[in-house]
């Protein structure tokens, strides 16, 4: 019953398959806003989770527009290519980060984060 507006960014977990495309498994994630950090309202949906995630590093490439699916894994492969073999990353899954509202239409901002190992 409380109201806690939109966060950006909006996180979509993404699991690759061998091919480079998305598992229809996805997990959206919405931030809470800092006044409800300390104690956030208890979902009314059993589907909803509040999950406490941990400090990380990630490696991440930006892109603008309206962004789709095909998108978002055009641009995790051209972050795989230029980390190279070096990097240590979690090759599992990736986030794909969206910031902006739906009817913005310019200066659109979104994100691939690969989290560091």
């Amino acid at each position: 019953g409380v109201g806690m507006g939109m966060t950006a960014p909006v996180s979509i977990t993404a699991f690759p398959a061998e091919d480079g495309s998305l598992q229809q498994k996805v997990k959206v994630s919405l931030w809470i806003p800092n006044q409800f950090q300390a104690n956030p309202p208890c979902p009314s949906d059993e589907s909803i989770k509040i999950e406490e995630k941990q400090g990380m590093t990630v490696y991440s490439t930006q892109f603008g527009g309206y962004a789709k699916e095909v998108d978002y894994v055009n641009y995790a492969a051209k972050l795989k290519s230029a980390l190279g073999s070096e990097a240590e990353y979690r090759k599992d899954f990736y986030f794909c980060n969206g910031y902006d509202p739906p009817m913005k239409p310019y200066g659109r901002r979104n994100e691939v984060w690969f989290v560091k190992e």
